[in-house]
């Protein structure tokens, strides 16, 4: 609002004042129960997931670490088809209207100039906003992410991302930001963390909220191992 508080010198004075009402919003995490390389499940699961917090009102659904390939994929990882299947199933869930009026927060593997990362994908009506790498690895008990990816070593920094052509067709983005980011709406901001980070002493949701970031995540993947 802008209020006049008279001229002086021929200059109109004004003073803005910015409004201070509470916003409120509505945020769904989901714990899903995916399952390693079962990629039509495991997209089923998170299109219902995504269904389910928009019929509660939800305007940002934040879902498991690696939940399109499944956590547990190991060795698997390795191999280019597991990467590749996680982007068809992106764009599957990008052909329909799941992430129309909804930020969703998917966890898929993406390689980036030849590098493998752990990633969060952003999406909102049908576009992806950001690509957002992990940057602290779990390697210690039955983790051992490190064998698979690497950690994104360059923090607050962001490069292009060249996006596979079956997505450039569906989406009409030839590139779209990778690295270390929040995002910016009009009425707040976000940012997003995986897993072990929060645990680093210097977890990145710190900065984040020095930097004024309001709404903070985290996707995790805790998983068990039958041996």
């Amino acid at each position: 609002q802008t209020r006049s508080l008279g001229a002086t010198k021929g200059c109109e004075l004004d003073v803005r004042w910015n409004s201070l009402a509470m916003r409120v919003t509505c945020l769904a995490t989901c714990a899903l129960n995916q399952w390693a390389l079962d990629f039509e499940g495991n997209l089923a699961r998170v299109k219902s997931s995504i269904s389910t917090a928009k019929r509660r009102g939800a305007r940002y659904r934040v879902g498991p670490e690696l939940e399109l390939p499944g956590y547990g994929c190991e060795d698997h990882f390795l191999e280019l088809d597991t990467t590749e299947h996680s982007w068809e199933c992106l764009a599957d869930l990008l052909n329909g209207d799941e992430t129309d009026e909804i930020v969703c927060d998917v966890g898929m593997p993406v390689i980036h100039r030849g590098v493998r990362y752990n990633c969060r994908v952003f999406v909102l009506n049908r576009k992806i906003l950001l690509i957002r790498p992990k940057l602290c690895l779990a390697n210690d008990g039955n983790y051992r992410e490190t064998r698979w990816f690497t950690a994104w070593q360059h923090q607050k920094k962001v490069e292009d991302h060249q996006l596979p052509p079956a997505i450039v067709a569906m989406t009409g983005q030839s590139c779209v930001p990778f690295g270390d980011a929040a995002l910016e709406f009009l009425d707040a901001s976000l940012g997003s963390e995986t897993c072990e980070e929060l645990f680093t002493p210097a977890a990145p949701h710190i900065q984040m909220a020095l930097s004024g970031v309001e709404v903070i995540s985290n996707g995790s993947g805790s998983h068990h191992q039958l041996r």
